[in-house]
C-alpha cells in the first residue's frame, strides 16, 4: 500500500513502525545514548526508536531537540524515517540536520497505523510504502 503526503527530509528509510499517539519531546523525552523514550507516562516510554520508522503527531519542547535528533544519528540510535501529522521546525530542522527521512500530511490520520509493520519512507517523494493495508 502506498500513501502520499509531503516529504520534508529528503532520503529513504525503512523498519518497522512504531505508532505514537503523543507528541514527542527529544529534549528531556527521549535519551541519545541509547534511543529509549525516557518521558514518563508517554505512550511510548520505554521503547527503543533506533532503526524503527517512528510516526508520531508533531514534535514539543525546546529547539535544542534538533539537535538531540542529530545526537541519536551520530550514536547510531536514530530511527530510520519520521513521519508526523505536521511536522514543525524543531523536528524538521533535526531530520535534514540528521539526514534522517521525514515526511508529514498524509491524507489518513496516523493513529490508522500499526506499530510493528514494516515500512518503507520517501522523503523526496513523500511516500509511505506500507508492506499491509491499514
Amino acid at each position: 500500500m502506498i500513501i502520499t503526503g509531503r516529504g520534508i527530509a529528503k532520503g529513504t528509510g525503512s523498519g518497522a513502525l512504531l505508532v505514537s499517539s503523543a507528541p514527542i519531546s527529544f529534549l528531556s523525552g527521549v535519551d541519545p545514548d541509547t534511543g529509549v523514550i525516557v518521558e514518563q507516562g508517554h505512550p511510548l516510554e520505554g521503547k527503543c526508536i533506533a532503526g524503527r520508522v517512528l510516526a508520531f503527531p508533531c514534535g514539543k519542547g525546546s529547539t535544542v531537540g534538533s539537535y538531540v535528533i542529530y545526537a541519536l544519528r551520530q550514536n547510531g540510535k536514530a530511527p530510520a524515517a519520521m513521519i508526523n501529522a505536521e511536522a514543525e521546525p524543531i523536528i524538521a530542522v533535526g531530520a535534514i540536520m540528521a539526514e534522517i527521512p521525514l515526511i508529514d500530511r498524509l491524507p489518513v490520520e496516523l493513529s490508522r497505523l500499526k506499530t510493528g509493520v514494516h515500512a518503507r519512507v520517501n522523503g523526496n517523494s513523500g511516500e509511505l510504502i506500507l508492506d499491509s493495508d491499514l
